[in-house]
């Protein structure tokens, strides 16, 4: 406590410096005609907490004459600088005072002050409290964004958002959407869209460039097809036309084919009259699952569809060809975390996936259980405590926001594929079991580790979800 009150009163004396009218070497005049403002700063300071005022004070060196050092920031709002000075002479900022385009603000003029511990402070705050606004305002913080490669976390998250909810941002677009942003969302391998419908979208994007041309292909003359083409030839190169389906081909990109490269029209053209090629993609497919609804608070649409893919053996490239539904049985954050309160609402529930949020991290955990949950009670481990199954797996996500980051792993011992135990949650033998809100992950009758540790982890959050077709 004492140590507070000692901190509290650093805090204050050095925010009484930066208002110090007598000691002060360095002026700094903010923002453009007629918004101009002039501050008083210490050089020292400055020095030591801006790696890009410390550039500019290693050129501009105190004359002789004790003339003052002028530091000009045209490009920051002076109201900015305001907050960004205070926070450079006390290391605070509270930040539920301000707009959250102020934040933006600050945090571009942050990655222009080389401020690096509060870009990353400033991109933590907006992702986890702010997270719709940035899905509303997608455009806006785009362009913001992506101009600088210090907003990494905010460039992927947005990214990711992108890929989550392609139908509500591709419904946003409109003419001042910047093509980069446009090119990102279509040549993403997880898109979660029909590519026809990716197409489509991209014509309404360039149609929105260009209002004066008509709505309807039949009535453009040779100059509108060409301005329409000038528009969307660095985009058309993402888009898989070879994905779309003989009919999609013949009625929605014939009518714009003048705007298709020569030779690319050529090869569709071969493409799509050979029935026998409708059977090889020459594009990559896309990662959709337009056939899931899941309602979890730990994996998205992306994790679940793979996890499908797990279910019925498929390559992670081939589609899913059945509806699947998601039924959430039980959340711990909503029912609890007690073992019996697992047995009581999954018990002789079939076809479950378990997924678990590892506290502190970023790492998703699960697994796949085909046959029923049981409480069996015995006073220890034996072989009557396990159902026998070949069709289960466990997995993990190293990091949740890259799909890319899993592990798989199958059972190799199907004798004690799943453990039921009363005094256990979900248990996939002892390599991957939850009991209260702990878990640890220990190989042994599945393929591998699907850790790198088998030390015990918390739990933060875990759903059981029952799936059907």
């Amino acid at each position: 406590m004492e140590d507070n009150k000692l901190l509290e009163k650093l805090f204050q004396n050095y925010l009484e410096v930066l208002n110090d009218d007598e000691y002060y070497d360095v002026t700094i005049e903010v923002g453009n005609d007629p918004y101009v403002k002039i501050f008083r700063a210490h050089k020292v300071i400055l020095h030591y907490r801006s790696t890009f005022l410390r550039r500019i004070l290693s050129t501009n060196k105190k004359k002789n004459d004790e003339t003052l050092i002028h530091i000009k920031l045209p490009n920051i709002l002076p109201e900015i600088f305001q907050i960004i000075l205070r926070y450079i002479y006390n290391g605070r900022i509270s930040l539920k005072e301000y707009d959250t385009s102020d934040i933006i603000k600050i945090l571009v003029a942050e990655s222009e002050l080389g401020l690096q511990e509060l870009i990353t402070y400033l991109q933590s705050f907006l992702i986890e409290t702010k997270a719709n606004w940035i899905e509303q305002n997608l455009n806006l913080i785009y362009q913001t964004i992506f101009k600088n490669d210090s907003f990494l976390e905010l460039q992927k998250f947005c990214t990711n958002l992108i890929t989550k909810k392609p139908n509500k941002i591709f419904k946003s677009l409109n003419s001042s959407t910047p093509e980069r942003l446009l090119i990102s969302l279509i040549q993403s391998d997880n898109l979660q869209m029909d590519e026809i419908q990716v197409w489509k979208h991209l014509l309404e994007w360039g149609l929105a460039q260009n209002p004066e041309l008509p709505s309807d292909p039949l009535n453009f003359s040779k100059e509108d097809f060409n301005t329409l083409k000038n528009s969307l030839q660095n985009c058309i190169p993402f888009i898989r036309l070879y994905n779309l389906s003989s009919d999609e081909f013949s009625n929605e990109i014939l009518p714009y084919k003048k705007i298709l490269p020569k030779e690319l029209y050529k090869d569709l053209l071969k493409y799509y009259l050979n029935s026998n090629n409708q059977a090889i993609k020459k594009s990559k497919p896309r990662m959709t699952i337009k056939q899931i609804n899941i309602d979890s608070k730990i994996i998205t649409l992306q994790h679940a569809g793979l996890i499908l893919k797990w279910i019925d053996k498929l390559e992670i490239t081939d589609e899913i060809e059945v509806e699947y539904k998601f039924k959430l049985l039980l959340r711990g954050s909503c029912d609890g975390f007690e073992p019996v309160k697992f047995h009581k609402i999954c018990d002789n529930q079939y076809n479950t996936i378990t997924i678990v949020k590892v506290k502190g991290s970023n790492e998703i955990l699960g697994g796949y259980n085909p046959v029923a949950w049981e409480s069996r009670k015995y006073s220890g481990i034996c072989d009557e405590a396990f159902s026998t199954t070949k069709d289960s797996f466990i997995f993990s996500f190293r990091d949740s926001d890259n799909i890319e980051s899993f592990i798989l792993s199958r059972v190799k011992n199907e004798k004690y594929a799943i453990l039921n135990l009363y005094n256990f949650g979900p248990t996939f033998s002892s390599d991957l079991f939850l009991s209260l809100e702990s878990g640890a992950c220990i190989n042994s009758s599945y393929e591998k580790n699907i850790r790198e540790s088998d030390y015990e982890f918390s739990v933060e959050e875990y759903e059981v979800f029952q799936i059907t077709k």
